[in-house]
């Protein structure tokens, strides 16, 4: 059975912005061989930069990567107040897209943007580097398994005295990756916001801001930023009931543990002091895994950790702390009264038609020339390929693929994770007549959970095809279905069971226990026509390490029959 045909997704990317720190983008996407366009509006970066990267093109015009079908990804590193417009283009002309932080300086702009992507089902990552750090890694993991205990509070300084801008202040430029990773460690929104801060240099730019923020649990957290400092200093400090954690990325050893306690003497508070204890982190270069990552969501098309929906999240917080700025006081803000994620998008071709009145659910993608009808129930994840025609009154599941060149009529019930292949058939009607209408006495065919109806297959309505179950291609379908049955053939015949992963079950043990050869789960028939699997029920999701197919049918047919060819005397 084909699949839809799917759009190229190894990743050409342009970065956008050689400068401060697009030149380390540049070198990473390099290393990692998916360098394929540089674009600055400084003609020198060409010069400076032809022959490091001899196989790359380069280009002074953004409208000229937008253009180019060749790139199908960029990182934008440019100044903040372009990341919304030139976002946005981007996402318009089908790019996928990594922007440094932050996501926008408008949070109108920053949900637009995400509202965008999901639209245009395009990759929407933002550079928060930290969430890629093996030391912030680490510090969730200790956090939620509870080595820390009760988190009490947290405060994190990024201290320097270096590049000073003069389009954004320090708020804006350094606190973007302390609340990510202040959010992503207590997995909150903040309920109350402070920030002061002051000016020095340029009038209405601030130089140091120190931030406030009280979290519905109780924590609370400050982040103190400045770049007129006598030293470059970036530090998070978490205090925890049973120990502190410090991660100073400055340091040798980025993540120590301090188990200090207080005891209590007489009713009075005594600390308890403690050797440190270093944390053994994996040796990786944050830019590098955040990188890494952007290439393999562009891949395999999930959603990134700092995706837009986590950029818009920080975007409100900055707000909320930029208006407090302004106050000279503090902000209540209610964020859970604020969506965490724009509402449900889905895909639709410009040459497809989806009537209004039609449900569909989150990221369906619904591809060329098909039609959904008014009244129609599509749920999340579905793909829906080309020529498909949805009646009224359908009812699909989650994660179902229809594939080309078929339509479901009204009368139609299809469960979660159901396979139609091209071309197959569905009907409404027993006994169809032109000058007879039976539009009052449809009746229903029901497609259970998982189950595969092959190319060209014709299903009798009435019937229910069972969890998991197998229609071989052309097989035409008079009656019920058992869960996991094969079968084939006009009238269809069960040939056989069929793994939940679409494996053939042969040679039962002695115990009429079966196993599939890709996964080894058992299955075992409990009484005559009834399949169960022993290892895993037929409600329950695919383990993650399972849900990604590691033989093909051919492969596990070969390895078949090597084994019989060489159990032969």
């Amino acid at each position: 059975m084909e699949n839809v045909a799917l759009e190229n997704t190894k990743a050409k990317v342009a970065v956008v912005g050689v400068g401060y720190w697009g030149k380390n983008l540049v070198r990473n996407f390099h290393e990692l061989g998916a360098l394929a366009m540089l674009c600055d509006a400084d003609g020198a970066v060409e010069e400076t930069y032809r022959q490091r990267y001899t196989s790359v093109r380069f280009s002074r015009d953004f409208r000229s990567v937008l253009a180019d079908t060749s790139i199908n990804a960029v990182a934008l590193a440019t100044p903040a107040v372009t990341h919304y417009e030139m976002t946005k283009a981007a996402l318009e002309a089908g790019k996928d897209i990594l922007v440094e932080k932050p996501l926008a300086i408008d949070v109108k702009h920053g949900e637009e943007l995400v509202r965008l992507a999901g639209a245009k089902s395009r990759i929407l990552m933002v550079g928060h580097i930290l969430r890629y750090h093996p030391a912030i890694l680490k510090l969730q993991q200790l956090i939620q398994n509870g080595t820390l205990g009760k988190i009490n509070y947290l405060y994190s300084n990024r201290l320097n005295i270096g590049k000073i801008r003069t389009e954004e202040n320090i708020l804006w430029s350094f606190a973007p990756h302390d609340i990510s990773v202040m959010l992503s460690l207590l997995n909150e929104m903040p309920t109350r916001v402070s920030c002061r801060g002051s000016a020095y240099l340029n009038r209405d730019v601030s130089d140091v801001t120190l931030s406030h923020f009280e979290f519905p649990s109780g924590v609370q957290g400050h982040i103190f930023v400045s770049w007129l400092h006598p030293f470059k200093e970036q530090r998070l400090v978490v205090v925890g009931s049973e120990k502190m954690a410090v991660f100073d990325d400055t340091a040798e050893h980025k993540l120590v543990l301090y188990p200090h306690k207080v005891e209590w003497r007489n009713r009075v508070p005594a600390a308890v002091k403690a050797d440190g204890e270093i944390v053994e982190l994996e040796d990786r270069e944050p830019l590098k895994a955040e990188c890494q990552h952007f290439l393999d969501c562009v891949e395999s098309r999930t959603s990134p950790v700092s995706n837009g929906e986590e950029g818009l999240r920080v975007l409100r917080v900055l707000d909320a702390c930029q208006r407090a700025l302004h106050n000279g006081g503090i902000v209540l803000e209610d964020f859970s009264a604020k969506r965490a994620e724009p509402e449900p998008t889905y895909f639709v071709h410009e040459s497809a038609y989806v009537d209004e009145g039609a449900e569909i659910g989150a990221r369906t993608k619904i591809w060329h020339f098909s039609h959904v009808m008014k009244g129609a129930r599509i749920g999340e994840r579905c793909v829906i390929g080309q020529n498909v025609n949805i009646d009224g009154g359908t009812l699909i599941g989650n994660n179902v693929k229809i594939q080309n060149n078929v339509s479901v009529y009204t009368g139609a019930v299809i469960e979660d994770d159901v396979f139609l292949g091209p071309s197959c058939v569905l009907t409404n009607v027993t006994n169809p007549r032109s000058q007879v209408s039976r539009h009052a006495l449809y009746e229903t065919t029901c497609l259970k959970r998982g189950c595969t109806i092959g190319a060209n297959a014709t299903i009798v309505c009435g019937v229910t095809i069972g969890r998991y179950a197998f229609v071989g291609a052309g097989a035409v379908v008079t009656k019920d279905v058992s869960d996991f049955a094969l079968v084939v053939g006009n009238p269809a015949r069960q040939a056989g069971w069929m793994s939940r992963h679409g494996h053939r079950l042969d040679s039962p043990d002695l115990y009429g226990v079966m196993r599939c050869p890709e996964t080894g789960y058992r299955y075992k028939e409990e009484e005559p026509g009834v399949l169960r699997c022993l290892d895993l029920d037929e409600e329950a999701a695919l383990p993650a390490e399972l849900s990604v197919g590691t033989k093909s049918y051919r492969q596990v047919k070969e390895e078949a029959n090597y084994e019989c060819s060489a159990a032969r005397p």
